[in-house]
């Protein structure tokens, strides 16, 4: 989903452009308002769209890697909830002051899922082909030990914010000339937690989870390649009120090599012979990642061509037995510098590739002359 194209704004617009965007097409597709079939879903896509181009952060994050990015930086895009900016007015204005379908906020004590981290690593590019264990160190957030992920002090007995009453919002009338508008904010209070900041766990602050570094060993397979991601599920941070833990995902980055090329599963290398090699053949060893391989250099061969050399390439990723092909490309060396005696055979070497080609040339006017 293109959060631009949904709001139907330039990706240059403005934050009024949004909400002016978004405006008109929340009333056209609000629930309480369009009954057909798709209508709901809309209006959800919209919600997720503004939520996120109207957060500087998020949409810095959306605009450079699109909404993977925002997955591995720990946000949910499959949901959205209005409580930021003045969200509350604009459902005002649709409703004559009540915000119709947006009474029922979710339970701030209702298990909600940890974040999902992201790592990066660098292995070598042999790693990267034939796989590898490789121990990592993160760090990410653990449930707090001494109140067991509550956030609450186990010995506290009045837990609930006493002003929101443990909603984690409240809600706030304004008089105008036009009517009464209700607008729903996050509690002062408790910053949205239902939980009464008193009561909180001293060791953790309330947050329920303290960050630790983790050490894990993990396999990499053979086959993988630059950009490649690994998901460690529930190694990410902790979940809240008993949600589960988000995923780590490693990415994996591989170092060049000096000797190989590799495109997809095959492997490219480049091998200089000499004239005499080219023109009369030749058995030579060449490296391949799976070690030295003897190769027979055909008589004749020109520089440029290549030597394939089937299932000596990369193992393919999730398969135990095919591999790519390793190609070796031919480069044939001139001599820039001759001693006396190779400059005497080079030169009767190219008297005699003259003769042969007057000995053709006469042929051919022979040929056409008894025509």
């Amino acid at each position: 989903m293109d959060y631009y194209e949904t709001l139907g704004v330039p990706r240059n617009a403005t934050k009024d452009e949004i909400k002016k965007a978004f405006r008109q097409l929340a009333r056209k597709y609000h629930p309480d308002v369009n009954k057909e079939e798709g209508a709901e879903e809309k209006f959800k896509e919209l919600g997720r769209a503004y939520e996120t181009l109207m957060d500087d952060q998020k949409r810095e994050l959306y605009d450079r890697y699109g909404e993977d990015g925002l997955k591995n930086a720990g946000y949910n895009t499959n949901s959205f909830d209005f409580d930021f900016g003045d969200l509350g007015d604009i459902f005002s204005s649709f409703f004559g002051g009540g915000m119709s379908g947006f009474s029922s906020r979710p339970n701030p004590n209702a298990p909600q899922r940890g974040a999902d981290l992201r790592l990066d690593i660098q292995i070598d590019f042999l790693e990267a082909a034939f796989g590898v264990e490789k121990e990592i160190k993160f760090d990410h957030l653990e449930p707090c030990e001494e109140c067991s992920g509550s956030g609450l002090d186990k010995n506290a007995t009045d837990t609930v914010c006493p002003t929101c009453h443990g909603q984690g919002r409240v809600q706030q009338s304004t008089r105008t000339p036009l009517g009464s508008f209700t607008s729903v904010t996050v509690c002062p209070t408790c910053h949205g937690s239902g939980k009464n900041p008193k009561a909180a766990c001293k060791k953790c602050k309330g947050i329920g989870a303290i960050e630790k570094e983790k050490v894990l060993k993990i396999k990499i397979p053979h086959g993988v390649t630059m950009g490649s991601k690994i998901r460690l599920a529930n190694e990410g941070d902790a979940g809240k009120n008993g949600g589960r833990a988000g995923d780590l995902y490693v990415v994996l980055h591989v170092k060049e090599s000096k000797e190989f090329i590799r495109e997809g599963y095959d492997i490219y290398t480049k091998l200089n012979i000499t004239v005499p090699q080219a023109v009369l053949g030749d058995t030579l060893s060449v490296n391949t990642i799976h070690g030295q391989k003897e190769i027979n250099i055909p008589q004749g061969i020109q520089s440029g061509e290549k030597i394939a050399l089937k299932d000596y390439g990369v193992p393919h990723l999730g398969s135990n037995s095919q591999k790519g092909t390793h190609y070796v490309t031919i480069i044939v060396d001139t001599p820039k510098k001759l001693s006396d005696r190779e400059e005497k055979l080079y030169r009767e070497l190219f008297e005699l590739s003259k003769t042969k080609k007057e000995e053709s040339l006469l042929d051919k006017v022979k040929a056409t002359l008894k025509k």
